[in-house]
């Protein structure tokens, strides 16, 4: 403790130790966060390369059926 004051010398030291756990696990948390952000984009980038994965079938089935068609009028 500093200096002798009103309050419980045990309340000042909880608080100071608290204050002291929040200040070094800071950085921690913050490089936490960073990969958690950075692991929800990679995720997110996937799902839209699937996505595209599959209209891009959808429509390549979709031209073939058109292809496949015979001909209105033509001769068969």
């Amino acid at each position: 403790m500093a200096e002798p004051t009103e309050v419980n010398g045990q309340i000042t030291d909880a608080v100071t130790q608290t204050v002291v756990l929040s200040l070094g696990s800071a950085p921690a948390s913050a490089l936490m966060t960073q990969q958690q952000v950075w692991s929800h984009a990679m995720g997110l980038g996937f799902e839209n390369a699937v996505s595209r994965q599959q209209a891009g079938q959808t429509l390549a089935e979709a031209l073939l059926a058109a292809a496949m068609q015979p001909k209105a009028g033509g001769t068969s």
